[in-house]
């Protein structure tokens, strides 16, 4: 090998690269193509300058609101004043009064007090600032996605709302209670906060601050309110009405739910001993005494007119609380007075406690409705607003008793049902009236009701037995139609979907449902109106500072068939004529109406109506003391108090001195098929053998019970018939299935012949 010469060949000089194109290797694989680079990066830079963007207007925006928002003065709600409300004439019925408000120091409120409204309304008060954007973008979207209506505000905002601005739902006022809020929390102290929110705040009462909510509430100052009596107070800030329990006792659960809630809120925060929780008992609250311009039956109505703006959503309750509205009534004055002076001559005037413990108990409630309408044109809610508070006009705690019966039957005819034997159900079908007869086709539990005073009628017809109120026929019934189908039904006459024990059981026919005096006489005036409902109606005009505000105008509907709601019409006339309710033909004109008695003996009912007005009156036995409901033996003199007593003598006082001065009218029925006349029974041939003998005499028993039934008006023309389908006008689709029976109802068959059990 040559020796090395110091060099590598890597330090060998190359080649010169020739000049010119050299020709590529074709080995070699071409090398990839250029990837534009400019692209990408004007994207990032223009995505960049929009985020800039929009952040700087965003900054302005809230820099532009927070210079140009100013903290206004008090607002008029802050300042309440009177609402006044009139008669359908024009006439004043009555001023709500002066506001009732006492503003007090923070210090005078106790500690755990203060707790109890932060555990309602905003837990992270003293840590948070003073708006929650997360909140109010979280209330939103639960708002939009149906999980109910929430406002996403801090205490902070609610105050600013409260004493600033106003109750209105807009953007507007939602964008000025941002700016204001954020303005105040650095301005104030979260001590002068809370106290400016709890002198404002509206409890319900009118009563407006702790203060005032503690002595409407509690008769005693903030000071020395407990616990358990600030997480109530603290509750019923949500819903001051619907969380009052002395003047909803139906929503009693509603207000201990929610009163628990606060407690065990407090409890998760630390402010409350688990030991002190358990210990907590619900305090109950007195009983309201309002302000004595509410005397007599003014404060009654103007709280049922409240109630009817505020659950129609035409005014929410804190903004009718402030005042300054001027409210006409449907209550025409002249039927007022006439519906006051029945009831003080029947009833009020023959109390005397001292001869009858039970004179005590006496409680009167009165509805009276036009049907053609559904305007409200009377109520009487108790013997004086500042000594009952309780609107005995509209309260949902006493049975209805055996006036829920007419809806059973109107039900039936709706339906197109049938008895268990295939029979339909007609004035003259004949039922086992049997005392404690278990009812047939129901897949529920036994069901035996007694007759009122144990009496048992055997077979009966429909129309006598709606005359005597026989339990056993209407329980039979409402199986035979359906209990959902009569709950139904009853909704569509008008009763609330959400009434207390409105279920669909056999016993819903003896009127275990504790709807109001109102809901009844809206139901009733329905059936007056041949079948068309339409929400009742307490409110004509509607006003603040001079500016009209729209009042919804109640759409009426086909709520059942015409021939459906006739018809019960014409068995309800019976009962009048021969029935329990003999004592409403002093009325001296065409009526119609039912007697019902609650269970014990609580409450009586008469429920009628005329083709111009439906009224029912109702007595309810309570405790003034305990608020206990108690059995009315013994009261008015009387062994026992009756709907076709006393509450029926003041229905025919009322409704004769109410349409006094007009011609009477009579009913013009269309009657369902098979509800005409029977036809008379025509001579019998020559038994020939044992079975005609047999066909024969079931006619003639047949024909003489449908005898002992009120006569009704001839049958109607073809063109008068039933639509088919059994569903009302304007009824959804698949609303009603013709026919349809109860649960475990026998199957449709052929009219079984005359004899057979159940004909």
């Amino acid at each position: 090998m040559p020796p090395s010469s110091g060099t590598s060949d890597s330090d060998a000089p190359r080649p010169a690269r020739p000049t010119g194109w050299e020709p590529r290797d074709p080995t070699l694989s071409p090398p990839p193509p250029r990837t534009p680079q400019r692209r990408p990066r004007r994207l990032l830079r223009t995505l960049f300058g929009l985020l800039l963007l929009g952040t700087l207007l965003l900054f302005g925006a809230f820099a532009a609101g927070y210079l140009l928002v100013e903290i206004p003065p008090a607002n008029s709600a802050a300042l309440a004043q009177s609402n006044v409300y009139l008669y359908r004439d024009g006439s004043t019925l009555a001023r709500d009064g002066e506001v009732n408000r006492e503003n007090v120091r923070l210090d005078r409120v106790p500690h755990a007090v203060r707790q109890a409204v932060l555990a309602a309304e905003d837990r992270d008060f003293h840590t948070s600032r003073a708006v929650d954007p997360k909140a109010m973008v979280r209330a939103a979207w639960n708002t939009v996605t149906g999980k109910g209506r929430q406002s996403g505000s801090t205490i902070t905002q609610q105050y600013v709302k409260n004493y600033y601005l106003g109750q209105e739902q807009t953007l507007t006022r939602k964008a000025k209670e941002f700016f204001i809020a954020i303005k105040l929390g650095r301005e104030k102290s979260k001590e002068d906060i809370l106290q400016g929110y709890l002198n404002t705040s509206y409890f319900g009462r009118n009563a407006y601050g702790l203060q005032a909510a503690a002595r409407a509430y509690y008769g005693k100052d903030v000071e020395d309110l407990d616990t358990a009596e600030g997480a109530y107070l603290a509750s019923v800030l949500k819903a001051p009405s619907a969380y009052d329990v002395t003047t909803h006792p139906e929503n009693r659960a509603k207000a201990v739910a929610r009163w628990n809630y606060v407690l065990d809120g407090m409890v998760k925060e630390g402010w409350l001993t688990r030991a002190d929780r358990a210990a907590a008992r619900f305090p109950t609250p007195q009983t309201a005494r309002p302000a004595t311009g509410l005397s007599g039956q003014r404060g009654y109505l103007v709280q049922a007119v409240e109630e009817y703006l505020t659950e129609h959503g035409i005014v929410d309750e804190k903004t009718l609380a402030g005042g300054g509205f001027r409210i006409t009534t449907t209550l025409e004055p002249a039927k007022q007075d006439a519906l006051v002076q029945a009831v003080e001559e029947r009833v009020i005037s023959k109390l005397d406690p001292a001869r009858a413990a039970a004179d005590r108990y006496v409680r009167v409630g009165a509805a009276a409705v036009d049907p053609a309408s559904g305007k409200v044109l009377a109520l009487y809610g108790g013997v004086d607003y500042t000594q009952q508070y309780v609107n005995n006009a509209t309260r949902r705690d006493y049975q209805v008793g055996s006036t829920f019966k007419p809806f059973v039957f109107t039900a039936a005819v709706q339906s197109g049902a049938q008895t268990q034997q295939g029979e339909p159900i007609t004035p003259y079908t004949v039922y086992d009236g049997s005392n404690r007869r278990p009812v047939e086709g129901w897949s529920g539990a036994p069901y035996d009701p007694a007759n009122e005073d144990d009496a048992s009628y055997g077979e009966i017809p429909v129309g006598a037995a709606t005359d005597l109120s026989v339990n056993a026929v209407y329980a039979q019934m409402a199986v035979d139609v359906g209990p959902g189908h009569v709950r139904r039904t009853a909704v569509d006459l008008g009763l609330p979907g959400s009434t207390p024990d409105l279920t669909a059981s056999p016993s819903i026919a003896l009127g275990a449902a504790t709807a109001s005096v109102l809901d009844m006489a809206t139901a009733y005036a329905t059936l007056a109106a041949h079948g068309r409902h339409g929400t009742y109606s307490l409110v004509e005009g509607l006003s603040r500072d001079g500016q009209g505000i729209a009042v919804p105008t109640p759409a009426s509907r086909q709520a059942v068939s015409r021939e459906a709601a006739d018809t019960t019409t014409a068995i309800l006339r019976s009962v009048i004529e021969t029935g329990t309710g003999t004592v409403a033909q002093a009325v001296g004109r065409p009526a119609a109406g039912k007697t019902g008695t609650a269970e014990d003996d609580k409450a009586a009912w008469f429920a009628g109506y005329t083709p111009e007005l439906a009224t029912v009156v109702a007595l309810m036995g309570q405790d003034p003391e305990s608020g206990r409901q108690e059995p009315l033996y013994g009261a008015l003199g009387q062994a026992r108090v009756s709907g076709g007593g006393t509450p029926a003598e003041i229905w025919a006082q009322f409704t004769r001195a109410a349409l006094a001065g007009t011609a009477p009218r009579d009913f013009e029925l269309q009657l369902m098929p098979g509800a005409e006349e029977p036809p008379p029974v025509p001579p019998l041939p020559d038994a020939t053998d044992a079975a005609d003998a047999t066909d024969a005499s079931a006619v003639r028993d047949a024909s003489a019970a449908r005898d002992t039934a009120r006569d009704t008006s001839a049958a109607p023309d073809a063109s008068a018939a039933p639509d088919p389908s059994g569903a009302p006008d304007g009824a959804p689709e698949g609303s009603y299935e013709l026919g349809e029976a109860g649960p475990g109802a026998a199957s449709r068959g052929p009219r079984p012949p005359r004899g057979t059990p159940g004909q």
